[in-house]
C-alpha cells in the first residue's frame, strides 16, 4: 500500500510539472499581450515596443511605478503608468493609465481588482462616463491630486461605493506621481531604467 501510494504520488507530481512547464510560456505569452493592449487602449498610437523601454519612476510615497514610453518616430507621445493601490474595498486594485506629455490623463483601463459586482467594479466605465462629475478623462492633475466630492474634491464616486472611488482615484494620483518625478520627453536616465539603480 505504501510503495503504491508512493508511486501514485511520485506520477501524478511528474505530469503535474510537466504541464506547469507546458503551459508557463503561453501564459506569459498571454499576458505580454494583454498588457501590450491595455497600453494601446490608453495612449495614442506608437510605432515603438513601450514593453522592451520599460522603466521605473518613484512616486512620493517612496516605492516605484513602471512607466511605458509611447513614441512615433523620434517623438515621444505619451506614456502608459501601471499603477497599483492596496486600499479598494476588497484588496488591490490594478490599473494603467495613460498621460501625454504634458500629464493630462488619456485614457485608463482597470487591469485586475476583486471589487463587488455591480458596484465598485463600475470603475472601468464610470470616470470616463461624461455625466456630472465622473469622467476624469482629460484632466490635467498638476495642481493638486483627484478626491471625491465627499472629501472635497471633484469627483462624483460610485454610487453606493465610496471605498472603491478613493482606491480607483488613489491609484490614478500614485500614477501621476510617478509621471511627475520623470522628464518624459527626454525618456528615461540611466538611473531609473528598469534593472538599474532604483
Amino acid at each position: 500500500m505504501f510503495l503504491s501510494l508512493t508511486g501514485i504520488c511520485l506520477v501524478s507530481g511528474g505530469i503535474l510539472s510537466g504541464v506547469n512547464m507546458l503551459t508557463a510560456a503561453p501564459i506569459e505569452e498571454a499576458k505580454a499581450k494583454t498588457l501590450e493592449t491595455a497600453i494601446r487602449n490608453v495612449v495614442p498610437e506608437f510605432d515603438n515596443s513601450p514593453t522592451k523601454e520599460v522603466y521605473m519612476a518613484a512616486t512620493s510615497e517612496g516605492d516605484s511605478l513602471k512607466i511605458y514610453p509611447a513614441k512615433k518616430g523620434d517623438e515621444m507621445i505619451g506614456v502608459a503608468v501601471e499603477s497599483i493601490t492596496k486600499k479598494g474595498f476588497s484588496g488591490e486594485i490594478k490599473i494603467i493609465v495613460g498621460f501625454d506629455t504634458d500629464g493630462k490623463i488619456l485614457n485608463y483601463s482597470v487591469l485586475q481588482h476583486a471589487e463587488t459586482p455591480g458596484l465598485g467594479s463600475k470603475m472601468q466605465e464610470w470616470f470616463r462616463t461624461d455625466r456630472n462629475k465622473q469622467n476624469i478623462i482629460g484632466r490635467t492633475m498638476s495642481k493638486e491630486p483627484l478626491k471625491v466630492v465627499k472629501d472635497g474634491g471633484d469627483v462624483d464616486a460610485i454610487t453606493a461605493a465610496t471605498i472603491s472611488s478613493r482606491a480607483f482615484l488613489d491609484a490614478i494620483n500614485r500614477a501621476y506621481s510617478a509621471f511627475s518625478q520623470t522628464d518624459v520627453t527626454s525618456g528615461a536616465t540611466a538611473t531609473n531604467k528598469e534593472g538599474g539603480n532604483k
